[in-house]
């Protein structure tokens, strides 16, 4: 049965304040590291256990520095954090990664339960370190490096009673804790022992990221893997050591640290491959996958234990050529920004990710660019020879968007070509698939796309056989999907899946580059100072679209010498756009028009002119989208 705050404040303060924790009796029901912990909270972190308080959430731009900080790991586990979350998701769990000072960095949960999960602090940035948040599963993890479910009334602030929280280290290949895993609970009516498979889950999720970012970091050294198991020597090792070319120990995995040191006596890394192991590492070179693993035993130095062994060699290109590279932006990716810091930021991440099989996500104002990025991404990458396929998720009718994506078979219904079709995705097969606007895929058709991304396969409509598919995926919107999965209209699953690698696109208006970026579309075209003042102090809400446009219609309009402010069409100070070229100027067409007469009539009241018309809303917004049409409050 939970406690009541007044009974749980004072269990606290009985063991704070009248002994040692460790020595004391378990008549309270918690076990030595929780007790340990609660003396710490109050004679180390000075801790208050009558004072309740919420839960700390970091602001975005600090939180946008730890997880600068931690890019390179978060990565790496995402595709941990995803299929851990697969696997508790349907319990009430939310899967947290904090880093080593206990800020959350990666967050997967039911976002529909936000408010609730936010106020207790199971949230991205949230402050889970016991100096501020008292006894609690990342920051007693951190405290003592060691898995633990803290439940309930283990807590030490009275505040958080209804969790649990259970947590793992993930140690670096130096030894040093860099990342804390944790699954949490919002409430729970079992008791502490039912938590014991969320602790082994934990521990192996924590186990694998720790030897995946291993393996990345140490890619170019010997790697070498041990195993007690000759079966599962290649695909699950339980140690790992990372060697120069001299035999001496660079990295570590942390169970072969727990095991390793006892034979030093000390520090594992600096230690010579001989010391550790009855084998000289001239001979090293045999146990590169050439006899079968059952053959290939070891002993450990001085511990009579035996363990299976299986050597990595690191690649021939040499390291230097190899860092020099990975510091070259490609020219695809330079080529989009002039020197604005943000976009640049952006860029640099985005160039680490070209050939990643992560999927991205590029959010930003209508018109800002990210068809742009994602082609830059795709042209800088191994797929650049293959296709790039751009869809319009909003464009496309609903009615249609199902065959367009996926195809058909012959036959599959009424109207369907004889010979059937190939889908867009199948289409995009060995290059880049871009789904723009996902925000306006309709749901039944959003459990397909989720299956095509994580089986890497697409049943046509009519079809019974699947057929495998190669293909990068990049998906964009202007719209919040947070908001959307919040409102039911986007499902979670499909929501983390694609978010694999965000990157946020800034706006004309802010981007320091204004002015260069507008000097190169201008395309050796010059503006007098009226003209370019006039264009520097514009909102620019249709972004770069819009200033394209503009600039187009002023080089047309002025035949010959500076461009000035008559040159120039009127600027708005709303989210219509510039009308484009008589070719694409549906907007000009009598039904759009009467379109955007009725939409001012009502006062933008989209629901009001649907129904009117006899549309959905979202057929409207969609009609809306094709013409141009975007509300004013969308600025």
């Amino acid at each position: 049965m939970q406690v009541t705050t007044h009974q749980h404040i004072a269990s606290v303060m009985k063991v704070a304040y009248e002994g040692q924790a460790s020595g004391m009796p378990n008549q309270l029901g918690h076990g030595d590291l929780i007790r340990d912990s609660w003396v710490r909270c109050v004679h180390e972190h000075g801790l208050d256990p009558t004072r309740m308080q919420e839960a700390i959430i970091l602001p975005q731009a600090r939180l946008r520095e730890h997880k600068e900080q931690m890019d390179s790991l978060l990565q790496i586990a995402r595709h941990g954090l995803e299929s851990l979350y697969s696997k508790v998701s349907g319990l009430g769990y939310v899967v947290l990664l904090t880093d080593a000072r206990g800020i959350t960095v990666d967050f997967l949960g039911d976002l529909v339960f936000e408010p609730s999960l936010r106020k207790a602090g199971l949230y991205l940035g949230a402050d889970w370190s016991e100096q501020h948040a008292g006894t609690c599963g990342v920051g007693t993890c951190i405290s003592t490096g060691q898995p633990l479910t803290v439940h309930l009334d283990d807590h030490f602030d009275a505040t958080h009673i209804p969790l649990t929280c259970t947590s793992a280290p993930i140690y670096d290949s130096l030894g040093n804790l860099s990342a804390v895993l944790d699954i949490s609970q919002l409430s729970s009516s079992q008791p502490k022992e039912s938590q014991h498979l969320a602790l082994q889950l934990v521990t192996m999720y924590a186990h694998d990221i720790e030897n995946a970012a291993f393996l990345q970091r140490h890619r170019r050294d010997w790697v070498v893997r041990l195993s007690s198991a000759p079966q599962f020597l290649e695909v699950q090792p339980e140690y790992l050591l990372a060697l120069d070319g001299t035999g001496r120990v660079v990295g570590h995995n942390r169970r072969a640290q727990l095991v390793l040191r006892e034979i030093n006596h000390g520090k594992l890394v600096g230690s010579s491959w001989e010391s550790l192991l009855n084998l000289p590492f001239s001979h090293i070179g045999r146990y590169v996958a050439a006899q079968p693993s059952d053959q290939r035993a070891v002993m450990l130095r001085g511990m009579h234990q035996a363990l299976f062994l299986s050597v990595t060699p690191p690649p021939p290109t040499p390291l230097v050529v190899r860092e020099s590279a990975a510091l070259n932006i490609p020219t695809p990716m330079a080529a989009l920004s002039f020197g604005d810091p943000s976009l640049d930021q952006q860029i640099k991440r985005a160039s680490m990710l070209v050939n990643s099989p992560v999927t991205l996500l590029i959010t930003g104002e209508t018109g800002s660019g990210k068809e742009y990025f994602a082609k830059a991404i795709h042209a800088s990458s191994v797929r650049k020879q293959r296709p790039f396929v751009a869809v319009n998720c909003a464009a496309i009718p609903e009615s249609l968007i199902e065959s367009e994506l996926f195809g058909y078979m012959p036959g599959s219904f009424s109207g369907a070509h004889a010979k059937g079709k190939r889908g867009l995705v199948q289409e995009a097969d060995g290059g880049t698939l871009f789904l723009d606007e996902i925000g306006d895929m309709p749901l039944a058709l959003q459990a397909r796309l989720l299956r095509v991304l994580s089986e890497r396969e697409v049943l046509p409509v009519g079809a019974l056989k699947p057929v495998p598919i190669n293909i990068r995926v990049i998906a964009a919107t202007h719209a919040p999907l947070e908001s959307l999965v919040r409102a039911g209209k986007f499902r979670d699953d499909l929501y983390y899946r694609l978010n694999g690698a965000h990157f946020s696109l800034p706006a004309l208006r802010d981007r320091a580059d204004r002015a260069v970026v507008i000097e190169r579309m201008l395309h050796g075209r010059t503006l007098t100072a009226a003209a370019h003042a006039q264009l520097m102090a514009h909102p620019w809400p249709g972004n770069l679209r819009e200033l394209r446009n503009v600039l187009d219609y002023a080089c047309s309009m002025c035949e010959q010498g500076d461009i000035d402010t008559d040159d120039l069409p009127t600027l708005r100070n709303t989210s219509m756009p510039i009308l484009v070229p008589a070719a694409q100027r549906t907007f000009e067409s009598r039904a759009d028009g009467q379109l955007m007469q009725s939409l001012r009539e009502a006062h933008w009241n989209v629901s009001a002119v649907a129904r009117e018309m006899g549309l959905s809303r979202m057929t409207l917004y969609r009609r809306m989208k094709r013409s141009g049409i975007v509300p004013p409050n969308r600025e």
